[in-house]
């Protein structure tokens, strides 16, 4: 059994992340977890060449995720980030139809590689997120999960979790997006300070 820790993405674990996205073939059809980081309004090949687009944002501290390691492995991650960082989510026009209030952190996606699925590594790294924004000053969490209660999903399409994880951590349903997706929220405290 594996004994896996978590480490922020940065330009020191850059690396394993990158061999982790060039392990399985880039992706989702080698989109690098760029997708989020798109201005809805802004031309769609704005971000290419994807890999050094994501790699420039991560070493200016514009690009977050929560990496879990098995040994210096790189086996998954769950991106996070303040909203203006992550603007681009799935449902937007629906999303912002019934906005109230933009959240301070969003969690957009989680990835787990190859022959390391259903081990506990995307909650591990959703964990780890958690922390990390704790570490970061805390605030208003959001996440899109799928609920998938009552029905067969394929785990390698559930890239942005299931609400049943997510749930498990605190966060509570606070609308629906689409037929299956909600938007969950969680207050995280800042590291140190209680609220």
């Amino acid at each position: 059994m594996a004994t896996f820790t978590v480490r922020a993405l940065a330009k020191d674990t850059w690396p394993a992340f990158a061999e982790l996205v060039e392990r399985d073939g880039g992706i989702w059809g080698g989109c690098w977890c760029i997708g989020f980081h798109l201005d809805p309004k802004g031309p769609k090949a704005q971000c290419k060449p994807y890999r050094e687009t994501k790699e420039r944002l991560v070493c200016q501290g514009h690009a977050h995720a929560a990496l879990v390691f098995d040994g210096e492995t790189a086996v998954g991650w769950c991106q996070f980030g303040p909203t203006a960082e992550l603007p681009n989510i799935k449902h937007r026009k629906q999303y912002e139809a019934s906005l109230e209030q933009l959240p301070d952190w969003r969690i957009t996606c989680f990835y787990v590689g190859k022959g390391y699925r259903k081990r506990g590594v995307a909650n591990l790294a959703l964990q780890g997120a958690l922390e990390e924004m704790a570490r970061l000053g805390g605030g208003v969490v959001e996440a899109y999960p799928e609920d998938v209660d009552g029905r067969k999903t394929s785990s390698s399409f559930l890239h942005g979790g299931t609400v049943a994880m997510f749930e498990r951590l605190g966060f509570e349903r606070v609308r629906r997006l689409g037929m299956h997706h909600w938007v969950v929220s969680k207050v995280v405290a800042c590291e140190g300070v209680n609220w």
